[in-house]
């Protein structure tokens, strides 16, 4: 995997549930994104990286499950300016798996918000769907 050297703020929101465990849903966000400062807080845990090589392991996914076309359209249905996001199931990034969602409704938890915010957002995209930089 060739990371490119492009800026890029990735940031990573989820709700706390009052039957989860804090703690456990930290867990699922530093299983899928390791390169992360992630902050706690009464009801929701957010994370933030500056780091592409924090994509590593959804790039990975991408490109073994070839599902290069399902994230592509996800991230241009949800471009606007600089940014585009997406949400993975939190249940599956507990059990360090992938498992993208086209809706919030389909993680019964709540999904984990990640948003991609660069002035490069089309080079990101692009690398993350297609490999290439």
């Amino acid at each position: 995997m060739n990371i490119p050297n492009i800026n890029c703020k990735i940031e990573m929101f989820c709700s706390i549930n009052p039957s989860e465990s804090p703690d456990k849903i930290k867990k699922a966000i530093s299983n899928i994104f390791p390169y992360s400062t992630i902050k706690s807080e009464k009801f929701s845990i957010t994370a933030q990286s500056k780091d592409l090589n924090s994509l590593e392991k959804i790039y990975e996914t991408i490109h073994s499950k070839n599902s290069q076309k399902t994230y592509k359209r996800n991230f241009e249905k949800n471009l606007e300016n600089d940014a585009t996001w997406f949400y993975l199931n939190k249940q599956a990034a507990f059990v360090e798996k992938i498992a993208i969602c086209e809706e919030a409704s389909e993680s019964p938890l709540g999904p984990i918000k990640v948003i991609l915010i660069s002035s490069n957002i089309d080079r990101i995209i692009d690398w993350m769907v297609s490999g290439n930089d």
